[in-house]
């Protein structure tokens, strides 16, 4: 695959026909003998991906041709100086709404006229807290953060469900874009619609001091995502369960719910969310 949309976006691009894990590898060559090389907004990408893992341990995996394996690098700095660790969890969320704008596009351009003057069906593509990517509550991208050890940036590994058919996919909650608008899309033009937005939030991020209010980031990101205003299930790191309703994003782009059972509001940062339906 030659991507030339995309190869004009990333500060530099590597294109690879098979890797076990994207993010493996930029992480190695970030912080190799070689990482000067590596700017901020690095990208490598493959179709064959053979051994991805996701959050919490899980294992991804898709045929070979079907999906994109994206890592970006990101090196954020502000004008001031480092920026404050508690504002690293923000890039996450900025990812996953990356992907939610371009997968959004993709789908609505491919959406049908309608017929007899009644509007065509549309599909609702929302972001799942913290990093998930719906269509029609089915899951079709992912993202995974990781720090780089020498704590000079961070790598954002996101995968998107291509072309899979209802044969490949890993889970009966997970989807495709082959499946959802009943074409292949163009992969360059996916990757170069996610990669042309999540460099423009984290521009602006950056250019408000990391301030979510100030950048107006907050509001976007709360807009597209789906998990708000949500019934919940939040399996904590510690192994209990929060049940409520997601209220809303702090400062530090954690979910805030309220608790069913008391009605106070907790912040959490991290955990496996399940959106509840009764």
């Amino acid at each position: 695959m030659e991507f030339p949309i995309s190869r004009s976006i990333g500060a530099r691009f590597e294109y690879l026909p098979e890797a076990g894990s994207t993010n493996d590898v930029l992480v190695t060559r970030a912080t190799g003998p070689d990482a000067g090389a590596w700017p901020d907004l690095s990208v490598i990408v493959t179709d064959n991906q053979t051994g991805g893992r996701g959050r919490l341990g899980r294992v991804w995996m898709a045929p070979s041709g079907k999906s994109l394996a994206i890592s970006v690098l990101l090196r954020p700095r502000l004008a001031s100086g480092p920026l404050p660790v508690n504002r690293f969890g923000w890039f996450p969320l900025l990812a996953g709404a990356a992907m939610t704008l371009a997968v959004r596009a993709v789908v609505d351009a491919a959406a049908p006229g309608g017929t007899d003057g009644e509007e065509a069906p549309r599909h609702e593509v929302t972001l799942k807290w913290p990093n998930d990517v719906l269509i029609d509550g089915y899951k079709v991208s992912g993202v995974l953060s990781e720090l780089l050890p020498d704590a000079s940036g961070l790598c954002i590994g996101t995968g998107v469900n291509l072309a899979l058919d209802e044969h490949d996919l890993p889970t009966l909650t997970s989807t495709s874009l082959l499946l959802v608008t009943g074409s292949v899309p163009d992969p360059d033009a996916v990757l170069a619609a996610y990669l042309t937005s999540l460099s423009s939030l984290v521009a602006k991020f950056l250019e408000h001091g990391a301030d979510p209010d100030a950048s107006g980031l907050r509001a976007e990101v709360s807009e597209l995502c789906g998990t708000l205003g949500s019934a919940v299930r939040v399996e904590l790191p510690g192994g209990n369960d929060l049940v409520g309703t997601a209220v809303g994003l702090d400062t530090d782009g954690r979910l805030i719910v309220e608790d069913q059972t008391n009605g106070e509001l907790q912040a959490v940062a991290a955990g496996d969310v399940t959106h509840l339906r009764y």
